[in-house]
């Protein structure tokens, strides 16, 4: 019994670190992500602004016009590129909330089939510990 108390122990002691090593990996992947999310609105904005010179510079604008258009354009796309990296951000936060609650639920589970497995091992001492009825006791 002290036994089977102690691997108990030992697994529940082992799956707690596998759980804290894949929460660690789960949070270093996540900075990376947020690291190169980052870089999404300088990039929007300066492909914007890129394009926009070119095709400006092909049809011959004048300097002034292309400056002022270029401003506009660099500042609307950079905002544009803060909203695509706050979706972003907030649908990594809902698949995060959905992962943990999926990780309630399992453990909710885990700890129900335990209690049902404890049930049972204290049902099965007390059919030991009563005695059973004779069969005297039985007839009326």
């Amino acid at each position: 019994m002290e036994n089977e108390e102690q691997n108990f122990i030992e697994d529940f002691a082992e799956t707690e670190r596998e759980k804290e090593k894949r929460r660690e990996q789960e949070q270093k992947k996540a900075e990376a992500r947020a690291k190169k999310r980052k870089l999404i609105p300088p990039f929007i904005m300066l492909l914007a602004g890129a394009i926009s010179s070119i095709t400006m510079f092909a049809l011959h604008y004048k300097a002034k016009d292309m400056l002022l258009i270029l401003l506009f354009v660099l500042i609307g796309f950079y905002i544009a590129g803060e909203l695509i990296k706050w979706m972003l951000d907030r649908f990594e936060a809902q698949i995060e909330e959905a992962n943990m609650e999926k990780e309630g639920e399992v453990i909710e589970k885990e700890l129900s089939e335990e209690d049902i497995e404890a049930n049972k091992k204290k049902a099965e001492e007390k059919r030991k510990t009563e005695k059973e009825p004779d069969d005297e006791e039985l007839i009326f």
